[in-house]
């Protein structure tokens, strides 16, 4: 697929444009980027700050038979972003499923929603601004030094992004293994809060094959997790 990302001063949430806009059937590899969004949203319903300079962009991806699980896009996004952030000077480790870390502070999200046969993805990222007064600690590439273009960097996420879904039609095996290749070790402390209001401790046992999360508890069971708000402990 060709990447074509547009740009608008302002939009309420890129997320919910792009959502219009396949419903009017707009073609996958389009991308729309607002310098400013007014109601832009996290998971679960979350605002998600958005001052100017930081990257607002959305795309989508039309489902086919025989491919993965719609699910496991998060991964690929995941992939996608850090392959990216690299490009421009940062090295995040990623936690699932797909944040972005450095040195343990958050540094962007990325929100998924479902529009009929299409899978409608939302990066927000830190790039010259990131907000201090959340329940996580947050980092953005100013921080770290120079912040990027945020048109320059949409338009390098656009391309890394078209070729890890190629390799996601093929097959998870490979997204799965660089997202595994990423990540915090095997072992790594966590904490998964489920949508239930409960909670799980334990350590990183890896994805299993469809990329969920593989959580070891104290008892020496293993939890798979399919939906979670996970920390680090």
């Amino acid at each position: 697929m060709t990447a074509t990302v547009r740009t608008v001063a302002e939009t309420g949430s890129t997320n919910a444009d792009m959502a219009e806009l396949a419903r009017n059937g707009a073609s996958e590899g389009l991308w729309l980027r607002a310098e400013r969004q007014s109601a832009g949203k996290g998971r679960q319903g979350r605002a998600w700050q958005s001052p100017p300079g930081n990257l607002y962009v959305s795309t989508l991806v039309r489902t086919r038979a025989g491919e993965p699980s719609p699910a496991t896009l998060a991964l690929v996004a995941a992939v996608a972003l850090d392959e990216t952030a690299r490009v421009f000077g940062l090295a995040p480790m990623l936690k699932w499923p797909n944040d972005l870390l450095v040195d343990g502070a958050k540094l962007s999200g990325i929100l998924l929603e479902r529009v009929g046969d299409a899978v409608i993805l939302g990066f927000g990222v830190n790039l010259a601004h990131h907000p201090g007064d959340l329940d996580r600690a947050t980092t953005s590439f100013a921080a770290h030094g120079p912040a990027p273009d945020p048109q320059l960097f949409a338009e390098t996420l656009a391309e890394s992004f078209a070729r890890w879904v190629s390799r996601w039609r093929e097959g998870i095996a490979p997204v799965r293994e660089r997202w595994l290749a990423r990540a915090h070790p095997p072992g790594t402390a966590l904490t998964a809060r489920l949508a239930d209001g409960t909670s799980l401790d334990g350590l990183f046992g890896g994805l299993d094959g469809e990329g969920a999360l593989i959580l070891r508890l104290a008892d020496g069971t293993s939890h798979v997790i399919h939906a979670a708000d996970v920390f680090l402990l």
